[in-house]
């Protein structure tokens, strides 16, 4: 495990010893003169940290005013005296701490005074704990730890590395006789509680923790990971050519890690195996949807990291990422935590609306984020790891000032910029780089709303027929295929069904009507037979398009830039995979209802034996069997390569698994249909017809058989193509 500071390692450690000796120097004059020292005179003269140091000073001045004293003083004093407050919104951690001062030295408190009443009324109801980001003690205690230590239960082997304000050991505990990671920082945050509500294979397990009460300190341990972060990683990608980058590199990076433990390297595993085969860009998508899985659980937890980046990712023995570091994360659950309290962060990889909480002169707070500012955080990480850069033209000393802050804000405000584009490895997929360009999206809203819709959108980039039936090539023919698309297919299939159906009842049954019946008779069923292929043709083609309107409608509102909510978008993709059944199951009923009209017909107008009725309705059944087995195909084959795969770009798609089986099922079924159609045509027409008839329809039969072998090798053709695709598409939405 290991910290990594916001942006440059020396700004932060510099920042770091400014604030710690501004405050070591006024608390020592405190201690020194029982009264109120002159706050200004220990100011930096740095303007980057001047303010950052005045609310820190502010923090330790409240607490001898208001605690250790009799000196009161409230913010708004403060405001009045020092410039750099007057401007904005005061820091919400300063109004934490007045708060709680005024609190523990019994003043009576009113709510109401406070900006945000709802945080004042959360924070009464809460343990205090302190927001000072520096503390001499605790930082020299901190600088003092050196490896050989025993701390606690805990003997300190090895460092894997520090940040601003922690240290991370390898460690034997001598109690349990095992390794860990122990995690020494001074004490603030709630890293430890807020990871005990977590248990996902993809964020490391915290054990417990300890206080070092004598030093200012807090120890947590937890799962120690040999496989180093993914910051290795990233410094190997940088220093290879894209043509050379493979999942094989992910683990060359572990495996270093491991080395230069001590550790050995482990045996072969499914994970390692499977490793090499991977292109970069799937490694990256791999990466990729298990932290977004990691982010989906803590956000149903009530839990916001708030500092994703490469060095909060650590990495198994076999390269599977877990995320650390919920040191600044914001939890739900945990008393005496506050979104308003929050402060850190690494800029380089916050969000628009983070960024702008961190800037003093903007309204924006962090009780405003959620968890697509952890999203975008995520695809920052990912696009830098898949191309060696992030995509943002910042300074070295980005956010030092208000200033560079603000041209950050500016960068990250609009879309990213197609140069950026050049950088992705010629083997990026178009699914990748459309799912990393909506997590980077200015908008929260227009992000991917939770982790598990970006998880299961980066998992169909692992399945290369998948993605590339869901982002088909720009200049292929599917790429072209519109919403109004589907109601013509929809229409020409059933139109298709009832001409074939048609054809095969005129040409079984031309010769027999001859025989059968006289010229008045054969008027009066031509008219009926026209008038109800007038009404129930169209009336099977509207009534289908009616029904398979859902996904139309969801398609072409998503093509005009609407938003839908997660189960409206399930729903239009579930009912998009039963279109070719809507096709051949309302075709067949329309016939079923033409035959039972006929029969009617046929005792009313005629008298002919029940044998020859059974017969020709027998076959009206077979042509509604054509117009069943054939059209299905063909719907079911261009719905699941060109329409459902559009749909599938928006929202979580984890319901979809189930209705995919069920289409797989229903496949082979209709091509049992197709296979029977000329045995039970052929049967059909023999049982009840003598020698002369039987010749009559032997044409017929014979064209049907050799056309039923034709169409069941064409539908066999097209399930074969379908059965391919739906199990692309559920090996990419199963995960």
């Amino acid at each position: 495990m290991s910290v990594e500071p916001a942006i440059d390692s020396g700004a932060v450690d510099e920042t770091r010893s400014v604030l710690a000796s501004s405050i070591a120097r006024f608390t020592a004059a405190w201690d020194a003169a029982g009264a109120p020292p002159r706050l200004a005179e220990f100011l930096p003269r740095t303007a980057e940290v001047r303010r950052l140091a005045l609310i820190e000073l502010i923090k330790v001045d409240l607490e001898y005013r208001w605690i250790r004293y009799d000196f009161p003083k409230r913010l708004a004093d403060y405001r009045a005296e020092f410039d750099e407050l007057r401007s904005g919104p005061l820091p919400p951690d300063l109004a934490y701490e007045e708060f709680h001062a005024l609190r523990r030295s019994g003043f009576a408190l009113d709510v109401s005074c406070y900006p945000t009443e709802a945080a004042a009324t959360e924070w009464a109801e809460r343990d205090y704990r302190s927001t000072l980001i520096a503390r001499p003690q605790a930082q020299h205690a901190l600088e003092g730890i050196e490896v050989g230590d025993r701390v606690d239960d805990f003997d300190l082997l090895v460092e894997l590395g520090s940040g601003a304000f922690a240290r991370v050991f390898l460690a034997r505990q001598r109690s349990m006789q095992r390794l860990v990671a122990v995690k020494i920082s001074q004490n603030h945050g709630t890293e430890s509680e807020t990871l005990a509500q977590l248990d996902h294979e993809h964020i490391v397990r915290v054990f417990d923790q300890r206080l070092l009460a004598e030093r200012e300190l807090k120890l947590l341990y937890m799962q120690y990971l040999p496989g180093g972060t993914l910051s290795k990683v990233l410094a190997l990608v940088r220093s290879r050519p894209p043509e050379r980058r493979d999942g094989g590199l992910l683990l060359e990076a572990v495996d270093a890690a491991m080395r230069d433990k001590g550790g050995l390297i482990p045996g072969e595993s499914a994970t390692r195996t499977a490793m090499p085969e991977r292109s970069w860009p799937e490694t990256v998508a791999w990466l990729g949807s298990r932290l977004a899985r990691a982010l989906d659980y803590a956000a149903d937890n009530g839990v916001l990291h708030r500092d994703i980046k490469p060095a909060n990712v650590l990495l198994t023995a076999d390269g599977s990422p877990k995320l650390a570091d919920f040191n600044i994360s914001f939890s739900l659950h945990v008393a005496g935590t506050s979104p308003l309290a929050y402060f850190g962060g690494s800029l380089a990889y916050m969000s628009p609306e983070q960024l702008a909480a961190c800037h003093p002169q903007m309204s924006e707070t962090a009780e405003n984020l959620d968890g697509r500012s952890d999203i975008y955080a995520l695809g920052v990480v990912l696009w830098e790891l898949l191309t060696g850069s992030r995509p943002f033209d910042d300074e070295s000393r980005a956010g030092d000032s208000e200033s560079s802050l603000e041209r950050m804000l500016r960068l990250r405000s609009h879309a990213i910029e197609p140069r950026y584009f050049e950088e992705l490895p010629p083997d990026c997929p178009p699914t990748l780089r459309r799912v990393l360009l909506k997590c980077l999206a200015p908008d929260r809203e227009d992000r991917w709303p939770t982790g598990a819709a970006l998880a299961q959108q980066l998992e169909l980039c692992l399945d290369q027929r998948a993605r590339d039936l869901v982002d088909p090539p720009e200049n292929s023919w599917r790429a072209r295929v519109g919403p109004w698309s589907l109601l013509a297919l929809i229409t020409m299939a059933s139109l298709l069904g009832d001409l074939l159906g048609m054809a095969y009842v005129n040409l079984h049954n031309h010769g027999l009507w001859a025989l059968w019946f006289s010229e008045g008779e054969l008027f009066r069923l031509r008219v009926l037979g026209n008038v109800l292929a007038l009404i129930t043709t169209p009336t099977a083609i509207a009534v289908t398009n009616y029904l398979c309107r859902r996904a139309f409608i969801v398609w072409r509102g998503v093509r005009r830039g609407r938003t839908y909510d997660p189960v409206t978008l399930s729903r239009a993709r579930r009912d998009t995979l039963v279109d070719g059944d809507r096709v051949a199951l309302l075709a067949f009923a329309w016939w079923v209802f033409a035959a039972a009209i006929s029969a009617i017909g046929l005792v009313v107008y005629t008298g002919l034996p029940p044998g020859h009725i059974v017969n020709l309705i027998a076959t009206m059944l077979v042509s509604g069997a054509i117009s069943v087995a054939y059209p299905f195909f063909v719907v079911t084959f261009f719905v699941v390569r060109c329409f459902y795969p559009r749909l599938l770009t928006h929202g979580e798609t984890a319901r979809d698994r189930d209705a995919l089986r069920a289409l797989s099922r229903r496949c082979t079924r209709y091509l049992a249909v197709a296979v029977a159609i000329p045995l039970v045509g052929v049967i059909s027409s023999l049982v009840f017809l003598n020698a002369e008839e039987v010749s009559l329809v032997l044409v017929p039969i014979y064209g049907l058989c050799v056309l039923g072998v034709l169409g069941f090798l064409g539908d066999y053709w097209l399930f074969r193509q379908t059965e391919a695709d739906l199990r692309a598409f559920e090996r990419a939405v199963s995960k």
